[in-house]
């Protein structure tokens, strides 16, 4: 499901910054943007998000004010040499007898000749940065979380309004279905009955021959079990949706079986109302597939 969520928070004279941002995936993919001083405590905010979110993508950004500057260069001047190659320099220029405002001004590209005026900076997130900046991370990814929780209770509560209109649409679809059914045997007897008629003089041997085609024929078109099946998936569907629980893999197993009776009618119809109404309940299963990919 997709969302924004945001929080702040201070302790310990550090302040936190927290964003994260879903979008719809199968399972829970965590992406965690720490500054190096949290980098020690990403498995514990990794914990604490799989907590609360079961589903989605999620694009977790943490921002630190106060914490020692993390995102300082790797080198750093070291002031003693880079004034001891300026006075050597100078020194040069007053043997060559060059005036240095003219002929050889000391600019800083020639400092930088000199590799060791720079020094490689000694700084690595130690675990105690990470303890104590921790503490106003952890309160402002809570924060976030829940308002990144609010979002997205606020767009499944309208998936289950449009999946309970699919529900109903399906339903109906059945109801119809269940409707014609018993009149499909019925016109094919009439049909048999003329047809066997015409074929036998003798009414007992036509009566025996009916029935015994006609109890094929209905066995053939009765689609009482998969009408039976199918409602019971979409009162299982119904109960998922009423759960506060995750039920995004129930929903996903409970369409393919839902999908998987509807072929079934379809293909044992041979009656072109109820060949029209398979194919509008199909059509409804097939939105909430669509549907159930944002549902967590």
């Amino acid at each position: 499901m997709t969302g924004f969520g945001e929080g702040t928070a201070a302790a310990e004279g550090i302040e936190a910054r927290a964003e994260l941002r879903s979008v719809n995936a199968r399972h829970l993919d965590l992406k965690l943007r720490f500054p190096d001083t949290l980098r020690p405590k990403k498995s514990d905010a990794e914990a604490l998000l799989k907590e609360r979110f079961a589903r989605g993508r999620v694009t977790v950004n943490v921002e630190l004010e106060g914490a020692e500057d993390e995102s300082a260069l790797p080198v750093q001047v070291d002031d003693e040499t880079a004034a001891a190659y300026a006075r050597l320099l100078r020194r040069l220029a007053d043997a060559a007898e060059l005036d240095e405002s003219g002929d050889a001004p000391l600019r800083l590209e020639h400092l930088l000749h000199f590799s060791d005026v720079l020094e490689q900076r000694e700084h690595a997130a130690s675990g105690a940065d990470a303890e104590a900046a921790w503490p106003a991370a952890r309160q402002a990814l809570e924060a976030a979380a829940s308002a990144l929780r609010a979002t997205r209770h606020r767009e499944g509560e309208a998936l289950r309004a449009d999946l309970g209109d699919r529900l109903d649409a399906i339903a109906g679809g059945l109801d119809a279905v269940e409707s014609r059914a018993p009149e499909r045997v019925a016109e094919r007897r009439e049909r048999l009955e003329k047809r066997l008629g015409e074929l036998f003089e003798d009414e007992r041997v036509a009566a025996d021959r009916l029935e015994a085609e006609v109890a094929l024929v209905a066995d053939k078109l009765d689609v009482t079990e998969e009408c039976v099946r199918l409602r019971s998936h979409l009162e299982q569907f119904e109960d998922a949706l009423a759960d506060e629980e995750p039920a995004g893999r129930r929903l996903k197993f409970l369409v393919q079986e839902l999908h998987r009776e509807a072929n079934t009618i379809g293909a044992k119809a041979n009656d072109p109302t109820v060949s029209r109404h398979a194919v509008s309940i199909k059509e409804e299963i097939e939105k909430v597939r669509e549907q159930i990919r944002n549902v967590e």
